[in-house]
């Protein structure tokens, strides 16, 4: 499996790190001094083009609506199809939460 190409200390620590945020807000904090504005944005940007996709919407319009390039659209594509379902998941469980604080 590619993932295994990344593991490492330094990503666990990174990505243990972000799983002892504890709420938006620390993310907020915690991205902001990790991050670019830029590298959020981007990384935002893809899990937008990941719910469009799977929304069925067309390239043209993903691209219009969020300003990504066809090859982030088409990157972001062959992970739904062929990657490790983690955009389906996170995308699931984002709607799951939206649904129970209705």
């Amino acid at each position: 499996m590619q993932i295994n190409k990344l593991r490492g200390k330094e990503l666990d620590q990174l990505f243990n790190a972000v799983l002892s945020l504890k709420d938006l807000e620390e993310c907020y904090r915690f991205f902001d001094d990790l991050c670019t504005i830029n590298e959020i944005q981007s990384l935002a940007q893809r899990l937008e083009v990941a719910r469009m996709l799977q929304e069925g919407k067309t390239y043209h319009k993903i691209e219009t609506e969020t300003g990504a390039s066809t090859a982030t659209i088409s990157r972001v594509k062959r992970c739904l199809n062929y990657g490790n379902d983690t955009y389906q998941l996170v995308l699931d469980r984002v709607d799951q939460e939206k649904a129970e604080n209705k």
